[in-house]
């Protein structure tokens, strides 16, 4: 079975926009190790980068398991299966 890929223009966007985001904070706290910042708001900066990118694993996650759990047309309950796994990938995607 082939894996599930980002299909969604919007969704690729958006992913890109957000790794872009980390790798801009993490080129920031690389300059701050440079110039000798301290500790404490190094810590801070690299918990908020490590929260971008998890949300951008979940944001991945959701995509292969909205995916992965397609039914064929057709076949019973195709909707509420679906409803289902849309709503635990949102759910997931928010507080994973």
């Amino acid at each position: 079975m082939p894996m599930p890929t980002i299909r969604d223009e919007t969704h690729k966007k958006e992913l890109i926009h957000r790794l872009r985001r980390v790798e801009g904070q993490l080129r920031g706290i690389q300059a701050m190790i440079e110039k000798g910042s301290d500790c404490e708001s190094i810590t801070q900066q690299l918990s908020a980068s490590r929260r971008a990118l998890d949300k951008a694993f979940y944001h991945v996650l959701s995509c292969a398991i909205q995916s992965g759990g397609e039914i064929p047309a057709g076949a019973p309950g195709k909707t509420a299966v679906d409803k289902r796994l849309e709503h635990a990938a949102e759910l997931l995607a928010k507080f994973g």
